[in-house]
């Protein structure tokens, strides 16, 4: 069952990845703009028009361009960067960790934020504490990201300069790393004073990502819970002994966390796409940055390769959250 059950997904990533390149394609060569123009010096004559457009084969029809485009792909050939005369494939693999380490920061940042607030507030039900919870989810899931992250500038960047509010690594810090996952390979290394400076740069951007998704995962474990502590088998932790924060952790949680397993895994699709703004603000060198320098420049080619792989993380991540659940739940693991 789970083996067909994979099969399936994968089949259906496949489609999806190809309806995407079909939209993205077609899309960005129907909107204004010509990036042949961009790049043409003052006093370009229309043959140089021409050797240009027959150098990035935007001589050919759209569907000829995209099936030549597509034939690339699968041989992991995305084609030549516009404004840089690079290969996306290595600009885009080039600036994917930074983006990768950012987004599971926040992600870590979100769940570990939102499950003690969920949990607090099952502790505390019917309290003013509970009460004080829902109105900070409230606030969390009306504020969006980019607005924490203009608010948190401000008040650790400007008012009170604790953290650093632009960039990725301070550029004076000797960078010993084979490939650009530095938080990972800094703490291999156990180069701390290298890993603070990465969480110096990373901790404002990473949390203003996480606050939504952290009042969203309040949000929906917190009532979960609620429901799963009137259930027999938590009652019968009670008449054992055990203290209401232990039934909480050791009964409830383990069944009530699965319906919020699902949720995560979808919002942290949403939150990788986030990035690209949250990036932008705080000058960090991801993708997310680059994709918007990308469509100012009206870079083909770079946009393509970034919104397949954008693509692609979103489907692994539903794919994997998907066979995760699967995997917790033994009515969908034994069908």
């Amino acid at each position: 069952m789970l083996v067909q059950r994979l099969l399936m997904r994968l089949a259906t990533t496949l489609v999806t990845l190809l309806g995407v390149a079909v939209i993205v394609f077609v899309v960005i060569r129907v909107v204004p703009g010509n990036p042949i123009a961009m790049m043409l010096p003052p006093g370009a004559t229309a043959a140089d028009i021409d050797r240009l457009r027959a150098l990035y084969g935007l001589d050919k029809s759209i569907a000829e361009q995209f099936f030549i485009w597509l034939g690339g792909v699968v041989r992991g050939d995305f084609g030549t960067s516009i404004s840089t005369r690079q290969p996306v494939l290595s600009l885009v693999l080039g600036r994917l960790p930074a983006t990768l380490e950012l987004a599971t920061l926040a992600l870590f940042i979100a769940v570990a934020l939102g499950g003690l607030l969920a949990v607090i507030g099952t502790r505390r039900r019917g309290t003013r504490t509970e009460a004080a919870i829902d109105v900070a989810n409230g606030v969390g899931l009306s504020v969006p990201d980019f607005l924490w992250g203009l608010l948190l500038i401000i008040l650790l960047g400007v008012v009170w300069p604790v953290f650093f509010i632009s960039g990725r690594v301070s550029p004076q810090l000797d960078l010993p790393v084979v490939t650009n996952f530095y938080l990972f390979e800094s703490v291999i290394r156990l180069r701390l004073d290298l890993t603070a400076n990465l969480l110096a740069h990373m901790l404002l951007p990473a949390v203003a990502l996480a606050l939504p998704l952290a009042a969203i995962i309040a949000q929906l474990l917190k009532q979960a819970l609620k429901e799963t502590m009137h259930v027999d088998y938590v009652t019968l932790a009670r008449t054992r002994g055990y203290g209401e924060t232990r039934v909480i952790l050791r009964e409830a949680l383990p069944n009530a966390v699965l319906p919020t397993l699902t949720l995560v895994g979808v919002q942290f699709t949403f939150l990788i796409g986030g990035t690209v703004i949250i990036e932008r603000l705080f000058s960090y060198e991801g993708l997310g940055n680059m994709a918007i320098d990308a469509v100012i420049n009206r870079d083909l080619p770079l946009i393509q390769g970034i919104v397949i792989v954008f693509a692609v993380l979103f489907t692994l991540v539903n794919l994997l959250v998907d066979l995760t659940y699967a995997l917790l739940n033994p009515r969908l693991r034994h069908g």
